[in-house]
C-alpha cells in the first residue's frame, strides 16, 4: 500500500497556513455583515440610495475589477513559477501583481477625488458613508497587500524562497486573493445592484 504524504494536506495546514485562513474568514464575515446592513439600508431608503448610486461610475468600478482579477492571475502565476524553482519568472509575476495593485489604488484615488470634488465626501449622505467606509476599508487592505507582496519580492530576490520554501509566498497570495474576492463582492453590491 502506497503511503500518502499529509504535508500541506491537513486541515491545519491549508495553502498559506491556518492563520491566514482565519484572517480571511474574519475579513469575509466582517465585509459580509457590512454589505448586508448596507443592502438593508438601501432598501429602507431606496430612492435616496438609488439616486446616490447613480453618481458612481460603473466603468471605473469595472476597470478596477478587471485590474484586480488580472492581478490575481499574476499572483497565482508567481506562485506556480516559484514552486517550479523559476524564481526570475516568479519575481516578474510578483512585480506585475504589485503594479496591478498600484494601478487599482491610483484609479480608486482618482475616483475618490472625483467624489470629493462633486461634494460626495464622507458625511454627505448615508449612501456615501457606506461607500467611503466599505471601499476605504478595502483600499487599506490593498495597501497592506502591496506592502506584504513587496516584502515577499525583496526576500524572493534575495534567494530566501524556493520550491521547498514557499509558505510565506503562498500566504501572501491568499491575502491578495482575499482582496480580489472582497472587491468582487463590493463592486456589484455597491455599484450595480438596486
Amino acid at each position: 500500500m502506497k503511503e500518502v504524504s499529509t504535508k500541506n494536506e491537513s486541515f491545519l495546514y491549508p495553502p498559506g497556513g491556518i492563520l491566514i485562513w482565519i484572517i480571511v474568514l474574519v475579513e469575509l464575515i466582517t465585509f459580509g455583515m457590512a454589505l448586508i446592513v448596507f443592502r438593508h439600508d438601501f432598501h429602507q431608503n431606496y430612492d435616496t440610495f438609488l439616486a446616490s448610486q447613480s453618481i458612481l461610475s460603473k466603468n471605473i468600478g469595472l476597470f478596477n475589477t478587471i485590474i484586480l482579477i488580472t492581478s490575481g492571475y499574476f499572483m497565482a502565476s508567481s506562485l506556480v513559477y516559484l514552486k517550479n524553482d523559476k524564481t526570475e519568472k516568479a519575481s516578474l509575476f510578483l512585480i506585475l501583481t504589485i503594479v496591478s495593485g498600484l494601478v487599482f489604488l491610483l484609479v480608486k484615488a482618482w475616483e475618490y477625488s472625483l467624489k470629493i470634488e462633486s461634494g460626495h465626501s464622507f458625511g454627505s449622505s448615508d449612501f456615501f458613508d457606506y461607500y467611503w467606509m466599505l471601499t476605504g476599508f478595502h483600499f487599506i487592505h490593498v495597501v497592506l497587500g502591496i506592502i506584504i507582496l513587496s516584502i515577499l519580492l525583496y526576500k524572493l530576490n534575495k534567494g530566501e524562497y524556493s520550491s521547498s520554501n514557499y509558505l510565506d509566498h503562498e500566504g501572501g497570495g491568499v491575502f491578495w486573493h482575499m482582496c480580489d474576492l472582497i472587491w468582487i463582492l463590493l463592486f456589484p453590491v455597491i455599484y450595480l445592484l438596486n
